[in-house]
């Protein structure tokens, strides 16, 4: 079972509609079960029947793995120091980016610890950190029959946790996992997103990254 905690926004959304189209079987979950609820509500028609449910936070840690982190940045610490204890031994994969808006422009957020990823390994020593998925549009996930073109490059120091990353990334149809070394790369691919954001601005589109050569 799937976990995502921080489920209801659009990427933990996006992502669970399309890992439950290719076959996976998602807990959704939220702080507020009535919001858990109706996410599951609007997603229950483009996936399987029974493929996605609802579920608080709390519950997503005790009953998941790997577990999905989907929750804005500012949010991040004090989610995941609350339920530390729930997430020991699980593989966690984190998508979240650090960055804020000012007049409209996105900015990558300095994080003390390195990357978002690394604060996660900080707060969750006894769990396995993968950080993956943060240059995929939520609005184009959100979009059930739409390929996307894209990469994610997926980091880790645990082998077989990153390659779950890039399998799992890979049954996104139109999407390459590529892998991207250690978790101390994290940072570099987090920070793509503000750049993504901005150029999408500038081109109204929704833009994303491909590695050549591979």
């Amino acid at each position: 079972m799937i976990g995502f905690i921080g489920g209801t926004g659009p990427e933990g959304r996006g992502l669970a509609l399309r890992l439950a189209r290719a076959g996976e079987k998602i807990l959704l979950g939220s702080r507020d079960i009535g919001r858990a609820n109706e996410a599951v509500t609007q997603l229950s028609t483009h996936v399987p029947s029974g493929s996605v449910s609802a579920s608080t936070n709390n519950e997503v840690a005790l009953n998941s793995d790997p577990v999905f982190i989907a929750v804005p940045y500012e949010a991040h610490k004090s989610t995941l120091s609350g339920i530390s204890g729930l997430l020991a031994h699980r593989t966690i994969v984190d998508v979240v980016a650090p960055v804020t808006f000012r007049k409209g422009v996105a900015y990558a957020i300095p994080v003390p610890d390195g990357s978002v990823a690394e604060e996660a390994q900080t707060i969750l020593p006894d769990s396995i950190i993968v950080a993956a998925f943060h240059t995929i549009s939520a609005h184009d996930l959100l979009k059930p029959n739409m390929s996307i073109d894209s990469d994610v490059i997926v980091c880790s120091d645990d082998h077989k946790a990153k390659q779950l990353g890039i399998n799992l990334a890979s049954k996104i149809e139109g999407i390459r996992g590529i892998d991207g070394g250690g978790l101390h790369n994290a940072s570099y691919v987090e920070n793509l997103t503000a750049l993504l954001l901005n150029i999408n601005k500038i081109y109204k589109i929704h833009s994303s990254i491909r590695i050549s050569g591979i």
